[in-house]
């Protein structure tokens, strides 16, 4: 809900729903479910509802009103292939970041089968997906490792795995059909520590399959207490390949 936005690999957030449940270990420090308790307190309307799945149909337009290209991740704070969400509901958001194509919507899961099912459906063939959709999956250890598969057959120009929190090794990753990797590890009072021999194993995977490489953060007690530098560098690489004009401008003015 927010034209800027702190998250390192994105230029801003739009929740057209917001709350979610938790389906993996990656879930079990939530930071949303926090913020969005944090808001209920504070009387926020949209929150009215704490961390339980709502749908926000005025929130739908905001990004038409962005006439600036940004990066756009979508549902930070919920998650927009939750099982709740209706699917009559999926095609108003589909609609939008449709519509709104000079910015790159960045729509992130942990249920990308569901993902899958939908765009197989929205973008069968003669109809391409837009290339200025880029869809990922959250795989924060070994266990959930299969969502890659369900990923790759999602049709997409732009596909993109999210590592964070981070709290397992990653030793074979599959990245066939993967443009783009962001490692972060966890933060907050409870956070379960990262392992530097894990961050640098993917970086080593991303350069061996020749995928951009996002280095987020170590976490901390807060998000950006333990930096975010790996090996005395920054590493902050986008998907290379882009076709249409405008996700190009996007990236050369974030």
């Amino acid at each position: 809900m927010a034209d800027k936005s702190r998250i390192e690999w994105t230029d801003a957030t739009w929740n057209p729903t917001t709350g979610c449940t938790k389906v993996s270990a990656g879930c079990k420090n939530c930071y949303a479910e926090k913020l969005a308790l944090r808001l209920q307190r504070m009387g926020s309307h949209n929150y009215r509802n704490g961390f339980r799945l709502t749908l926000h149909p005025h929130m739908l337009p905001l990004p038409l009103h962005w006439k600036a290209p940004r990066r756009i991740f979508v549902n930070s704070m919920s998650d927009l292939f939750h099982p709740d969400v209706p699917d009559d509901y999926l095609d108003q958001v589909f609609e939008v970041m449709e519509q709104a194509d000079w910015h790159v919507f960045q729509i992130l899961t942990k249920r990308p089968e569901r993902m899958a099912g939908y765009t197989s459906r929205r973008y069968a063939a003669p109809n391409p997906p837009p290339t200025h959709l880029w869809f990922g999956t959250s795989v924060e250890d070994e266990r959930v490792i299969h969502r890659l598969d369900a990923l790759r057959a999602v049709p997409a120009a732009t596909r993109f795995l999210s590592c964070e929190p981070l709290i397992g090794p990653l030793h074979e990753l599959d990245l066939s059909g993967v443009a783009w990797v962001i490692v972060g590890g966890e933060s907050g009072r409870r956070r379960r520590p990262i392992d530097p021999a894990w961050v640098r194993d993917i970086r080593r995977q991303c350069r061996s399959a020749r995928v951009a490489f996002f280095f987020k953060q170590w976490g901390g007690a807060v998000s950006k207490s333990g930096g975010r530098t790996l090996d005395g560098r920054t590493y902050d690489e986008l998907p290379g390949r882009i076709a249409r004009r405008s996700v190009k401008r996007v990236l050369a003015t974030a």
